[in-house]
């Protein structure tokens, strides 16, 4: 094995942590590999595929990992092709077609094409992660097949690895050959006989799902081959390349697709939000709407809308909402005029109430439909949010039937849950027939087990039944396969067993997966019986009923996978280095392995997670991106703790820590210690304590805001309000201008502003896990500042990360005597751009105030702000003046994060981060544009790597004051 490794230049890896992290997927199946391997070319899946071969292994090839069935999870060695297999190689506009390597991501595609007119048609919930690759393994379809199809209708050729290393292309247009004596006309001349032959052909309609069903994916898709003209007298060529999509890496390893591209939607879009009193009254308004143009049509159930609520960005997505809906039907239309797309909404609306279906139709509109679909998307790993150990499981969400048959097979579903005393969760693709269906279990206990495959075995028959697919876009699998010789019967599987052998005789190619697979209630990702561990923790984990159930609430869907561009913070490091470890799924996979299986005392002790949350930048995008909401900043926050609690602190890890502790010495002193970060002696201070030497430290202003405050404060003569500032010690020791312009703005703007002696918000001690010191503070400042502050009279604050720990850290981290008293102060605490936007809306504040001069601003949002509270509201805010002109910057987090872009080891990392979106942005920027961004790690970002100033949104908007 060795060899290999030398000849892949190092890029297999026999690494435990590594191999542990590619254990699972989005499944719920759990093998860990013999290594995993990141090959860069084609020559190097030929020398993998050699291997296998040689060594009786196997290869399991896989991108995003976002699989359901336990398509990329196996003993063998896991193929992972996104990191460097992801090149777009030629986009073709006049013929309408595009050729890309399997690792290209379905979203990042369009986002190519955004300029051609032309887009991939299927789109999964997943699309911001899923790569064309996966898409094919599994014949991925979405919420809008019903108008663009399947993987398999975009198929036009696929090149590829066959098990004996020959290089092979599957297209239309050369698959009548069957000359020769190689692998590929074997491959051939076996299709081509069995298909010629008119009883298999017959035997195959017969077993087969019902072809009005256009997601199905059961076995192998001899059906499509069968059904080409191929066999009739006209004699045109078929396309093997069909079969190869939905034989999930089985029977090839592809290294190149060409699929067909389609002319992008009409312009004009709505969606009728159909609310239903129960789900077969969904069901029938399905087969109303049907008959009416649609471009989607999707389903989303009570258990679904319900867990919507617990997810700070999806709860602000349930606008559209009425009511206690049991269902809703999403329709999506859409028009190339606005008269025309409000005719087509008014006649579906009248034909459902017609049929007496539906309580209430709202109609959305232009940008708030991403909102909705974005509501849609989220479902798969909102079911993450049910509290406790039973989860909505992945074995039957995959059916599709006739769309005719589908009331009464979801009753007859219904009906057979019952007799388990279980209830599933309804949700998806309504209009092609299939909907995802979950029962609700708890794999860690030997009778749910049990159930799961009982339930899966039952469903299969009554899918049968109906002549359905039992896989409509997910894949068999593990989980499915079992039971595909059910689907299509014992004479068609003998043939996929065949096929299988002429394809692959060593068996190489994702062993296990569709034939021959392992009981699906095995190599499970939970022992059974197994008992969850309870963990003592400093933070309050009893919304999770405990630490380590936080932490499985990652289903792995990967949504912290998804690339800059589909916009949002989550997750940085991998967004810059694109390695599965510095996912917050990978964090997740540690932290559950080792706080499940570890045998020491301390369950925190292991070098493995710290290797991994190394790169976690804290950024909380996850706590609102993460449909599941993983909060891995407080995981790692914690976990650093508990580890240093069996080792020694780093000098630089308590340097920072008490940074505010170091900074009230030095203020007595300004100038030495600034003599000592930024004058001759800069350079050994760094050195010493391990920040990189191209950083800047950040220097000490000669007087606090405290200190000016106490002198020069006078309230307003006739104020409007009374606010209490939090100064943050960013603020009071380093950016003093900041502090002392926030209360003058606000003395300008007639609000009184109180500041009282608290203690600093534990935001560096947080970072480094000093919980007991960030304890210390929070419980101070509740104290202190509970009783001072109402909703007449709020909190306010200049920093973002320092403010917003009263809405995050503090409530979990304070003692049960305090908890209530911080959940009331959480909701009286705003950051200065929220109060001013709020005051401007309540028209306390007028454009008046402030001269018309015109600025152009481009701004950057801290990443707290966007995870816990609105960005909108610092637009608000600059835009107050009416000469001021506000730019977004689609950025993420800016790369800095408090300390991590300081450090020496990480500033490499930091750069990568900052040069996604955020440096191109800046380099774009006229030279009049005004930098504005509210965080001062991000200012520190942009001074250091771009030469250029940020501003804080208080130092423009006080600029913009009438004299």
């Amino acid at each position: 094995m060795d060899l290999l490794a030398k000849q892949l230049e190092g890029e297999l890896l026999y690494d435990e942590t590594i191999k542990v992290l590619y254990a699972t997927d989005a499944s719920v199946y759990r093998a860990l590999p013999q290594a995993v391997a990141f090959p860069k070319s084609e020559s190097d899946i030929i020398k993998l595929v050699k291997f296998a071969n040689e060594h009786k292994t196997y290869l399991v090839p896989r991108a995003a990992g976002t699989s359901l069935a336990g398509q990329t999870v196996g003993e063998g060695i896991i193929v992972d092709c996104s990191k460097y297999l992801n090149k777009i190689t030629e986009i073709n506009t006049q013929d309408k077609w595009a050729l890309v390597q399997p690792g290209v991501i379905r979203n990042e595609l369009n986002y190519h094409l955004s300029d051609t007119g032309l887009f991939f048609g299927p789109i999964t919930a997943t699309a911001s992660r899923a790569t064309i690759g996966g898409m094919v393994g599994n014949n991925s379809a979405g919420t809008n097949s019903i108008v663009y199809g399947t993987t398999r209708d975009k198929i036009i050729e696929v090149k590829g690895v066959l098990s004996d290393g020959s290089i092979v292309t599957f297209s239309a247009e050369n698959n009548n050959s069957t000359q020769g004596n190689d692998l590929e006309a074997a491959i051939r001349v076996h299709l081509h006989q069995s298909l010629s032959d008119d009883a298999f052909r017959q035997t195959i309609e017969d077993n087969y799902p019902k072809t009005s069903i256009h997601r199905r994916n059961t076995g192998y898709a001899l059906d499509v081959l069968a059904a080409s003209d191929a066999f009739n007298e006209s004699g045109a060529p078929y396309n093997i390349a069909k079969l190869i999509c939905g034989s999930e890496g089985t029977l090839m390893f592809i290294t190149e697709v060409k699929i067909q591209l389609d002319v992008v939607p009409p312009a004009h879009q709505a969606v009728i939000a159909v609310h239903c009193a129960t789900i077969d009254e969904s069901l029938r308004a399905t087969q109303v709407a049907m008959k009416h143009q649609l471009y989607a049509c999707e389903l989303m159930d009570k258990i679904i809308l319900d867990c919507t609520k617990e997810n700070d960005l999806q709860n602000a997505n349930r606008f559209f909402v009425e009511g206690d809906p049991e269902a809703i039907l999403l329709l999506d239309v859409r028009s190339d005029k606005p008269d025309d797309l409000h005719r087509q909404c008014a006649e579906i609306i009248a034909d459902l109430k017609s049929h007496s279906m539906g309580y209430a139709f709202p109609i959305v509109h232009g940008a708030n439909t991403s909102k909705v679909w974005q509501l849609r998307s989220a479902g798969l790993g909102l079911l993450a949010n049910i509290k406790g150990d039973a989860k909505a499981v992945a074995c039957i969400e995959d059916t599709a039937v006739a769309l005719d048959d589908l009331p009464e097979y979801i009753a007859d579903f219904n009906k057979m849950l019952d007799t388990y005393g279980q209830r599933s969760v309804h949700y998806a693709h309504a209009g092609a027939g299939e909907i995802h269906l979950r029962p609700i279990l708890d794999l860690k206990k030997s009778e749910d087990r049990k159930q799961f495959y009982e339930i899966s075995r039952d469903t299969a028959e009554l899918v049968k039944k109906y002549k359905g697919s039992l896989s409509g876009e997910h894949g068999d699998g593990r989980v499915r396969a079992p039971f595909i010789p059910m689907m299509v019967g014992e004479e068609i599987y003998q043939f996929y067993q065949e096929l299988k052998a002429v394809w692959d005789p060593n068996n190489i190619f994702n062993r296990g997966k569709i034939l021959d697979a392992d009981p699906m209630n095995e190599s499970l990702r939970y022992d059974e019986d197994q008992e969850t561990r309870e963990i003592e923790t400093i933070f309050d984990f009893k919304g999770t009923d405990g630490m380590l159930r936080a932490v499985e609430k990652c289903n792995g869907s990967g949504d912290c996978r998804k690339l800059p561009l589909s916009g949002g913070t989550m997750c940085p490091s991998y967004q810059a280095t694109r390695n599965e470890r510095d996912s917050t799924r990978a964090r997740a996979n540690i932290l559950r392995e080792y706080l499940t299986r570890s045998t020491k005392e301390n369950v925190f002790d292991h070098e493995e997670i710290k290797e991994v949350l190394d790169l976690c930048l804290s950024c909380k995008g996850c706590t609102s991106e993460c449909p599941s909401n993983v909060n891995m900043t407080m995981m790692k926050a914690e976990f650093q703790h508990q580890y240093y609690e069996d080792h020694r602190r780093p000098l630089r890890s308590r340097i920072f820590g008490h940074i505010n502790d170091l900074n009230k010495i030095g203020s007595i002193a300004p100038w030495l210690y600034n003599l000592g970060v930024s004058g001759s002696f800069s350079s050994l201070s760094k050195m010493l304590i391990g920040v990189h030497p191209s950083r800047s430290l950040p220097k000490m202003d000669s007087v606090s805001v405290r200190k000016w405050y106490q002198k020069h404060y006078v309230a307003p003569v006739s104020a409007i309000g009374r606010v209490i500032l939090f100064v943050d010690e960013f603020s009071n020791y380093n950016e003093t201008q900041i502090g002392i312009q926030t209360i003058q703005l606000l003395v300008a703007l007639n609000y009184k502003v109180s500041v009282v002696d608290h203690q600093e918000s534990g935001r560096a001690a947080f970072s480094k896990g000093m919980l007991h010191k960030a304890k210390k503070h929070a419980e101070h400042n509740v104290e202190v500042l509970g009783k001072l502050v109402s909703d007449e009279v709020p909190l306010i604050g200049i920093e973002p990360s320092a403010i917003l720990s009263f809405r995050d850290e503090y409530p979990l981290i304070v003692g049960e005597h305090l908890q209530s008293q911080a959940q009331q102060l959480k909701t009286r605490t705003l950051t200065i751009d929220e109060f001013i936007a709020r005051e401007y809306h309540a028209g306390r504040i007028r454009p008046e105030q402030f001269e018309d001069k015109t600025a152009h601003i481009k701004l950057h949002g801290h990443c707290h702000q966007k995870a816990l509270c609105d960005i909108a509201d610092t637009i608000t805010m600059l835009s107050i003046p009416d000469g001021h002109h506000v730019e977004l910057i689609p950025s993420g987090c800016c790369g800095m994060a408090g300390s991590f872009g300081y450090e020496k080891e990480h500033f490499e990392v930091s750069k990568q981060v900052a040069d996604l979106v955020l440096l191109p942005a800046l380099r774009s920027a006229e030279p009049d544009h005004l930098i504005c961004a509210p965080g001062t790690s991000c200012r520190h970002q942009i001074k250091d790597l771009a030469d250029i100033i940020g501003y804080h949104p208080v130092e423009l908007l006080f600029k913009a004051l009438k004299s």
